[in-house]
């Protein structure tokens, strides 16, 4: 049986699931390509990510993949100055794009369009009247990000963080009304947009992210890759985003120092791809490892003590939080680490300030961090799923039709 057509948008190449967004773009890609035939666009910032389009092309009728040089985008951006406009809208601009989503739409005509983050709007701005079914995933409420960016630094790029930050906030509002739907990455992000733009109402919602628990699973077999009279904390992620870096900066010089002085016995290992200078630096600090890219994160979270995620600035849900859940690993995280995750008290630990962290950190004896992680792993599979995740948009699309 012919499925109906479906444009999907994305600001970068949904594949492979190896950082947050990735991970809920390719989950919902593949999710609905069981209903519609995908047509697919998206930005490639990688390098190594153009092979994957074989893979893409698996899923989806049509793939269209469009190369986007960071240092051009950066300066191509600047153009928002002139125009009145939001940075990030220039930023992912490109012609070539927009004739292949003209293309799509006159030679195939796909009744939906899914828009993955918000950016990817103004490819089809022009051609609203075509749709009969319009969802866009916000994921994040980018506004507030780059609000949290801007109280984060000083001199000039306060500035253009807080102008980005109020711009983006109003190119948010006024998107609402050209959906059918809306979504964000979880409750608490919808509900903080809506504080900022109450007129959403019942078009705007969220859905959560959800973990494969298969592939993220105590049972994965395989060897340890530290020392064995090490104990470890694990930091992973993409270290290239400002977030993480920050988080890992702040753990490394103002936590990390205050437990090797009761215990030296431990290591704090970061693990991901494309640290910045600032992480690469860490490196030099007693107790500390930076891995750089790996090949899988897996056996970095099943052996570590605790899995840390002491985020200072964030949005959404924290994908790596789900992950050492789903492999049974006790997890510390900051208040803004855990948006977006409803647990119980005994499935995690909470910290904000340096000596919390080191009083949970000393503090977890091995039976509690056992039944801690048995707790988190049942969670997660009684809730996070992301079949169970996604009927939410499913329902959406079908009632828009």
């Amino acid at each position: 049986m012919t499925k109906p057509g479906l444009l999907f948008l994305a600001h970068r190449i949904p594949y492979p699931p190896d950082k947050g967004d990735k991970i809920r773009s390719y989950n919902l890609l593949r999710f609905l390509s069981r209903s519609y035939d995908i047509h697919l666009g998206a930005f490639v910032d990688d390098e190594a990510d153009w092979q994957y389009r074989d893979t893409l092309m698996g899923i989806c009728k049509s793939v269209k993949l469009v190369a986007l040089h960071p240092g051009m985008a950066r300066i191509r951006s600047l153009v928002g100055l002139l125009t009145g406009e939001a940075l990030s809208l220039p930023y992912y601009r490109s012609p070539v794009m927009s004739a292949w989503v003209d293309d799509v739409i006159g030679r195939e005509k796909p009744g939906a369009v899914v828009v993955f983050s918000s950016t990817m709007e103004q490819y089809v701005m022009h051609n609203e009247h075509v749709w009969k079914r319009r969802l866009i995933d916000f994921v994040d409420m980018d506004s507030d990000k780059w609000r949290q960016y801007a109280d984060s630094v000083k001199g000039p790029m306060k500035y253009v963080y807080r102008r980005e930050a109020r711009y983006l906030l109003s190119y948010e509002q006024s998107l609402v009304g050209r959906f059918d739907y809306s979504f964000f990455v979880s409750e608490a992000e919808a509900d903080t947009f809506l504080k900022a733009h109450p007129g959403g109402g019942e078009s705007v919602g969220f859905y959560n992210n959800g973990v494969d628990s298969g592939y993220f699973t105590p049972e994965f077999e395989c060897r340890s890759p530290y020392n064995r009279s090490h104990k470890v904390l694990v930091f992973t992620g993409a270290m290239d985003y400002w977030p993480n870096a920050d988080a890992v900066v702040w753990f490394a010089r103002e936590v990390l120092p205050k437990i090797l002085a009761r215990d030296p016995d431990w290591k704090f290992y970061i693990v991901g791809r494309n640290p910045d200078r600032r992480v690469q630096e860490l490196a030099e600090l007693k107790g500390v490892v930076v891995t750089g890219s790996v090949d899988d994160v897996r056996p970095y979270i099943k052996h570590a003590c605790i899995a840390v995620a002491p985020m200072r600035i964030a949005r959404g849900v924290q994908n790596k939080v789900l992950e050492a859940m789903a492999m049974a690993r006790p997890v510390l995280v900051s208040p803004l680490g855990l948006e977006g995750i409803k647990v119980a008290a005994d499935e995690l630990m909470i910290a904000d300030q340096p000596d919390e962290y080191v009083r949970q950190v000393l503090g977890l004896g091995k039976e509690a961090a056992s039944e801690m992680g048995r707790s988190a792993r049942q969670r997660i599979l009684s809730d996070f799923g992301w079949d169970a995740a996604l009927q939410p948009v499913a329902r959406r699309l079908e009632s828009a039709a």
